[in-house]
């Protein structure tokens, strides 16, 4: 039997396990990257561990998240960022050079190498056949040390693309059509690779599209082969030396397979409030709009940018409309610049936004109340955008450039445009000037870290407790999102380095009085329903709950990452082996558990008692040997440091 491409990889960067589905892998990790958000965490994590330079090819260290700088904390992030990169050895994207994800597709990704990152849409490198996964913090930080990274072995799923996409329809329509197939938890323990005639057809920044909104299938990763088509556009960015063809075997075996015929698709969008609440644009057209917003790391390259200037040649966005477009990069802004297409978007009516993540993460442009918002990006939770009661689509630019000019939702196959002429460079703008390489290993002594004010430490984390008797502290239901448990936006985000400021904010989405009643009680566990902690790879999402006492996670199931990070920060994650009897606890009961740690090391089954109605219910911890050790030494920076002391 052959090897699928994702497991020819994983086979080449094997360094612990057995590529057994479900069974824990350890990866030699060849890059990572990390951005503003979720950086300065890893960074002190990586401080914590007393490494002196990183061990990967190629670490990078992107500021493209908290550009916003309504006060010192953001600007006091970047420049400790800055001074670590120069001193440990990883390469700093400043600030307007671009979104992480399209920046390193652009100049640092490779063929067959493995990338994690601090960011959920790391997958995004999936589309030049990298596997690139989305990881937490500490994990990145362990990878920077040079440890392994470790994920459960996944399931193979492939997706056979046939035929070829018609105008107007576009890689956006063709992951919403996957994630309408599959939702949001299809994906969990899998990786998505995709395959057929109809690969050929697509570009390298459309498959990029479709492998960073992978990361909403709940996928471990999404990965194309790297074909001719990668290689012209590795040439183009002066990279072809970075080249390696790579494919599946003819005799591949999947667990899945699904099959998409492209010349079969319509424009599609994703409705209020999740990414797979998929609708045809021809169903919903004639709605009102209110916002549109083009760009974030799904939708902002160079071609996508060129087809929205094409749509509004000539013409004015609508007055109704509030319209904005961030180019992915600077390298994307800047060829738009030089071939005129910028002074249309200009000319139109658009408001240009800088090439950085903005509104896709709650940083500027919230629509007004009640809003609809067409944005081309990849989420589009409740409240996500800033804006409690808006109703956010995702759309294709084409959709959303469309509907910018009318006022309502338009199917752009009625457009009297054609982009038959619009084609990828044969050779791009190339100016890394605004990427500083880390200063010589000899040098590095003498830079200083530069620390601010908002900058604190670590949480504490102690030894999993044998016994843990407390309150259910907060119950919610299914899809819980890390949205929801640490919110994002202009407002919040700059507190990402001051775990005991940010704490504050903890799901107060979901019940304001959380975080005060945390304070009140000391300690308490949490209840959940189904694919609890879906979406971004916020490491924050686990560590303000560790700062609150939390003690224990329950839940139907988790998401992958989400899971990972509560391991991490020594959070026990528990699943109900009896999904019926999540209904028979209620916020507030006392609960006990007992015997966890001899449990949790032989791996057996574990009860919740619940003191106030006599009930007991079965659990499952569903963990590798390593994660059991990680959670009974009090979370992945302990453990390293056990290991490093033994």
């Amino acid at each position: 039997m052959g090897y699928t491409l994702a497991q020819k990889i994983i086979k080449a960067h094997l360094v612990d396990g057995e590529m057994v589905p479900g069974k824990d892998i350890g990866l030699k990790i060849d890059q990572t990257l990390t951005q503003d958000a979720t950086g300065t965490m890893a960074y002190l994590e990586f401080e914590a561990m007393g490494v002196d330079r990183v061990k990967t090819e190629r670490s990078v260290a992107y500021i493209d998240h908290n550009t916003l700088q309504t006060g010192f904390e953001n600007a006091d992030d970047h420049r400790y960022i800055q001074s670590i990169c120069k001193k440990h050895g990883i390469y700093y994207s400043h600030p307007g050079n671009g979104i992480c994800h399209q920046v390193h597709l652009e100049r640092f990704g490779i063929p067959g190498k493995t990338l994690i990152g601090s960011d959920s849409h790391t997958p995004t490198g999936g589309g030049i056949g990298m596997l690139a996964i989305g990881a937490g913090g500490l994990d990145v930080a362990v990878a920077m040390g040079g440890g392994a990274y470790y994920i459960p072995m996944p399931k193979m799923v492939k997706v056979e693309l046939t035929g070829c996409l018609k105008p107007f329809v576009s890689a956006k329509d063709v992951i919403l059509e996957v994630l309408r197939r599959m939702s949001v938890k299809g994906g969990v323990g899998k990786i998505v690779e995709y395959g057929g005639e109809g690969v050929k057809t697509l570009s390298v920044p459309e498959r990029a599209t479709i492998t960073n909104m992978g990361a909403e299938l709940g996928a471990t990763t999404s990965i194309f082969p790297s074909d001719e088509v990668t290689r012209k556009f590795l040439k183009a960015q002066g990279r072809e030396e970075d080249y390696t063809p790579l494919q599946s075997d003819p005799d591949a075996e999947y667990d899945e397979i699904l099959t998409i015929d492209l010349s079969e698709l319509q424009p599609e969008a994703a409705a209020p409030h999740s990414p797979d609440n998929v609708k045809n644009i021809a169903d919903i057209a004639g709605m009102k709009v209110d916002q549109v917003l083009i760009g974030s790391c799904t939708n902002s390259s160079l071609l996508d940018m060129l087809k929205v200037a094409r749509i509004f040649e000539g013409k004015t966005v609508h007055p109704d409309v509030s319209v904005g477009i961030a180019p992915g990069s600077k390298q994307v802004l800047n060829m738009l610049a030089d071939c005129g297409a910028l002074s249309t978007l200009i000319s139109a009516g658009a408001r240009i936004l800088e090439s950085a993540c903005g509104p896709c993460i709650g940083m500027g442009q919230s629509p007004n109340s009640g809003a609809v918002s067409l944005r081309t990006f990849n989420r589009n939770f409740e409240g996500r955008s800033g804006t409690a009661d808006a109703g956010v689509y995702l759309v294709s630019p084409e959709t959303a450039a469309a509907a910018a000019l009318t006022g309502v939702i338009t199917d752009p196959r009625t457009l009297d445009v054609s982009f038959d002429d619009i084609q990828l460079p044969e050779k791009f703008l190339i100016n890394d000037n605004m990427v500083d390489a880390p200063a010589p290993a000899e040098e590095a002594d003498k830079v200083e870290i530069k620390r601010g004010p908002n900058i604190k430490p670590f949480p504490h984390t102690e030894p999993l407790l044998d016994e843990v008797e407390c309150s259910a502290i907060l119950k919610v239901g299914d899809n819980i999102t890390t949205d929801h448990i640490m919110p994002a936006g202009a407002k919040i985000l700059p507190l990402r380095s001051n775990i005991p400021k940010i704490s504050e904010h903890c799901f107060t989405r979901c019940d304001e009085d959380f975080p005060a009643r945390c304070k009140r009680e000391g300690k308490g566990i949490i209840i959940g329903g189904e694919n609890y902690g879906q979406g971004s790879s916020r490491e924050h999402a686990a560590l303000a709950p560790l700062y609150l006492g939390i003690k224990a996670v329950v839940v139907k199931s988790f998401a992958r990452i989400h899971k990972a990070n509560l391991v991490n920060a020594g959070i026990l994650p528990l699943t109900f082996e009896n999904p019926a009897d999540y209904d028979k606890i209620t916020q507030g009961d006392k609960l006990s558990l007992k015997g966890l740690r001899k449990a949790v090391k032989d791996g057996k089954e574990i009860v919740l008692h619940n003191l106030t109605t006599g009930e007991d219910y079965k659990l499952t911890c569903d963990l590798s040997g390593r994660a059991r050790d990680i959670i009974l030494a009090g979370g992945l920076l302990r453990y390293t440091k056990n290991q490093h002391d033994a």
